[in-house]
């Protein structure tokens, strides 16, 4: 699979990885970014790696195969030195399958039973439940943990190490992705203990707290918003129905690595019920507002369906700084939100009304208590140190893709280290 964040979506670069190495060979897949995989690029070419594509998926996969160290356990705490990011990773060996978690915990990664004779690693809990496994528990911050013919075993490679990135963070130091429960984990999901489904029920039921408006019906963008937009209406008393039936063959647009595509998908994805809308007031309830091209193109088709009214509700707070560690969104240039204000969004998508919620009220419903989320991309505060001049295809080499987004406006080079 291929979900590009850092290098472009071509098959060289697709999921998992069979590397050959000093050290034997692996398997390795990702999930999340390394900012600074250009420098551990450049370092382990000095010493004599080569690489075959431009994903720093490969460059984890190098430091740990290439890499100095003894045994696994001495090359993963190289990795947790050396790596400033997310990395949830699942590795096979020849004789073992391990399971990774960076230090601040950003990416989620779960571990399965299956059968009582079997493991299984999974960034969400519904991949479990589909194979049948049962839930044991999620890999911690800064663990790894190894599956063999002998059992499940863990470690933490940096515990007791005074290096800035302690091998297990505290509760408050950890900072799980709030995009995760937002929008990126499926609903029936758990993370952290949490089942996605009522979390997004709640953001629903407060939005409606923070920005009640009269109206008729209360709709979700299909999928990701359908629970949020079910806690909307339970909340203000407002029926709730389906006003956009999704074609269930057209993936999430948002993940489309350039703006053609996610307009395509938009015009394929949707389709307005005239039956439901016509003649309402509607509150279309949707997760997010990242880049603001695709929002207008729903609030005219909900209105060209005989909507007299549409009021935009949004169950996260205003995207105003590029992620890093994960999600693809890496310049402020491309923010709606970081360029315009709440009410020129609202004109610009066409909306009566355009409600967000508030980050208290995010992290209130996610539930996992105070300081345990990244909330970058709301905020500002960055777990770790990042670049704003982020460059997505920065290991592709003097061959770049000609849809490369152009990088914001010069910003100073480095954010200082802040835990939110």
């Amino acid at each position: 699979t291929r979900y590009s964040t850092t290098g472009s979506s071509t098959r060289g670069n697709a999921q998992p990885f069979h590397l050959k190495g000093v050290h034997g060979e692996m398997a390795i897949a990702h999930n999340g970014n390394v900012v600074n995989a250009d420098v551990m690029r450049v370092d382990l070419a000095a010493g004599g790696t080569t690489f075959d594509t431009s994903s720093d998926t490969e460059v984890i996969g190098r430091l740990l195969i290439d890499g100095p160290g003894e045994d696994w356990p001495e090359r993963f705490g190289q990795l947790m030195r050396r790596a400033n990011g997310a990395y949830s990773l699942t590795i096979l060996t020849h004789d073992a399958v391990y399971a990774v978690r960076d230090p601040l915990g950003i990416r989620p990664l779960c571990i399965g039973r299956l059968n009582n004779d079997g493991w299984v690693f999974a960034s969400e809990t519904c991949a479990l439940d589909h194979l049948g496994a049962e839930y044991i528990r999620d890999v911690r911050p800064g663990e790894v943990v190894r599956a063999d013919g002998e059992g499940l075993t863990s470690f933490f490679p940096l515990a007791g190490e005074d290096t800035g990135m302690p091998g297990q963070m505290t509760e408050q130091q950890q900072a799980l992705c709030l995009f995760e429960f937002i929008y990126f984990a499926r609903p029936d999901s758990r993370i952290s203990g949490q089942l996605l489904h009522p979390a997004r029920m709640r953001m629903g039921a407060r939005l409606s707290e923070e920005h009640p408006i009269e109206a008729d019906v209360v709709i979700g963008v299909p999928d990701s918003a359908t629970a949020a937009a079910i806690g909307y209406a339970q909340a203000s008393g407002i029926p709730y129905a389906e006003g956009l039936v999704k074609n269930r063959y057209v993936g999430r647009t948002f993940i489309q690595p350039d703006q053609r595509l996610r307009d395509r998908g938009v015009q394929l994805k949707f389709n307005p019920l005239r039956e439901v809308l016509e003649g309402k007031r509607v509150i279309v309830v949707d997760d997010s507002i990242v880049r603001g091209t695709t929002t207008p193109r729903v609030v005219k088709m909900i209105r060209d369906a005989g909507a007299t009214e549409v009021h935009m509700r949004i169950t996260s707070p205003p995207i105003t700084h590029p992620c890093f560690y994960g999600v693809d969104m890496a310049t402020r240039g491309e923010l709606i939100a970081a360029n315009l204000s709440v009410e020129e969004i609202r004109e610009h998508i066409g909306a009566d009304t355009l409600g967000y919620l508030s980050l208290d009220g995010t992290v209130w419903a996610a539930n996992l208590g105070e300081g345990q989320h990244c909330t970058a991309c709301f905020s500002g505060g960055y777990p770790s140190a990042v670049p704003l001049q982020f460059d997505k295809f920065a290991l592709e080499g003097p061959k770049r893709p000609d849809h490369e987004i152009p990088l914001a406006s010069p910003e100073p080079a480095v954010v200082p280290l802040t835990l939110r």
